[in-house]
This record gives structure tokens, sequence and C-alpha cells, in this order.
């Protein structure tokens, strides 16, 4: 007589399992990993990081690569969220000390820089971006299995386009502040340019982001922010430092 099956969860029914759920599987697996740094590759964030700046396409490929191996489009490392985090407190302790605004100035800027334009808009963006992209964007074939946009890669899109932005943006006033300060019409011109190129770059990573994944199509809406963008910038050449009311709007 065969011996009966055994009632206890085997690997093969976990595996099962993270089939079942694969966004709670991933979601958990990149919680776990934070709170374990040395399953971290803070090397390979650092490098995505700085070709986001100089060759961004490269890192979609990368990523591409990434859903090949992995079967997941979104990151399953939170070291590029750490690094961004730490270059933001960084980043805002050094206005707050420019400045001299003091630790209460410090976490309002914090408050407002990290968890209001980088947390709770990166969640609206990112959302509606993953709504449009699975809703209006995606081309199915009859002779290719369903795929659908992971919002958790929406998320990742948000934070590689936010880096260029707060680099293109917020590093590069933080350098110039001394000529932006001013109230000339120089200051104005340079500052407007810095976050118009910024905002720009924030839209095609986003593009580029949603380009990378053959099974969308017309990802070039999201291209349609730029002219907007420099619509706008033309605009606030007549007076409008955005520099300035940045600022006054941290601290």
């Amino acid at each position: 007589m065969s011996e009966p099956l055994s009632l206890l969860p085997t690997h093969n029914a976990a595996l099962r399992g993270h089939r079942r759920f694969p966004r709670i599987h991933r979601t958990a697996l990149w919680w776990r990993r934070l709170f374990h740094w040395r399953q971290l590759d803070f090397e390979i964030a650092s490098w995505q990081m700085l070709y986001l700046l100089v060759r961004p396409r490269q890192v979609y490929r990368s990523i591409y690569y990434h859903k090949q191996t992995k079967n997941q489009w979104a990151r399953d490392d939170p070291a590029f969220v750490i690094l961004q985090v730490i270059g933001i407190v960084v980043l805002t302790i050094a206005y707050s000390v420019v400045g001299g605004v003091g630790t209460r100035g410090f976490f309002k800027a914090l408050m407002q820089l990290l968890l209001i334009n980088y947390i709770v808009l990166g969640v609206i963006i990112a959302t509606v971006t993953w709504f449009v992209a699975n809703r209006f964007l995606r081309h199915q074939s009859v002779h290719a299995a369903d795929q659908r946009v992971e919002w958790q890669y929406a998320v990742d899109v948000h934070c590689n386009a936010f880096f260029a932005f707060f680099a293109l943006g917020y590093v590069l006033q933080f350098l110039f502040l001394p000529v932006l300060m001013k109230t000339s019409w120089i200051s104005l011109f340079l500052g407007n340019t810095i976050f118009a190129l910024a905002g720009s770059a924030y839209a095609f990573i986003t593009y580029l982001g949603f380009q990378a994944m053959p099974f969308l199509q017309h990802q070039t809406m999201f291209l349609f922010a730029i002219p907007l963008i420099a619509a706008a910038y033309l605009v606030s050449l007549f007076g409008f430092n955005i520099s300035h009311h940045l600022l006054d709007y941290y601290f």
C-alpha cells in the first residue's frame, strides 16, 4: 500500500502561492529586503542614478533584462529609494544651513519635499499613469499572453523621473543660489530654465519607462507635458521667478 500524500505545505505549494498572489509576494519581498541592508545592491542603484542623467535609455534596457530573468518589471530592491531619501534629507539640510531656518524650518521643508512631493504626489502620479497605461495603451494580441503594467513599476518610473527632476532642479538650484537669489532678469531666466529642463526630464523619463514595455502603444502621450512646460516657461519669463516662489514655499 502506497504512503499517503503529505498534507504539509511543500516548496511547490509555496511557489503556487507566489504565482497566485504575485503582487503581494513582490511587495512583501521589497519590504523584507528593506530591513536587510546586506542584501541591498547600492552599486546598481548608484549606476542607475548616474545613467538616468546621461543615458536614461540604458537604464530601461537593464530593466527589460530584469523582466526576462525575474519575470517582473518592478524593482525588488529598495536600494534606489533609500539613496533617494538620503539625498533628499542631505540636500534639505544644506538648504536649511544656508538659509539659516533652524530645526523647525528644516522639518517643514523635509515634510514638503519628501512626504508631499516625493511620496504623496508620487503615488498619485504613479496611480494615474498606471491606470492610463492599462486602460488605454495596452496592445492586445490573440497570440500573446495578457500583460499588464504593474503598479509598483509605475512607482519605479516616478522614482526614476523624480531623481532626474531632483538633480536637475533642486541640486542645480542650490549650486546657483548666489545668482538665483538676486532680483534680476538673469536670475529669473536661469532659475526658470533650470526647472523647465527638470520638468521636461521628468516627462521624458516617464515616457521612456512606459516605452520600454513592448505590449503598450502610443506612449508618446507622456511627452505631451513637454510643450505645456515650454509654454509655461515662456510665460514665466515675463516676471514669475520660480526659484523665489519655491524657496518661499519650502521655507
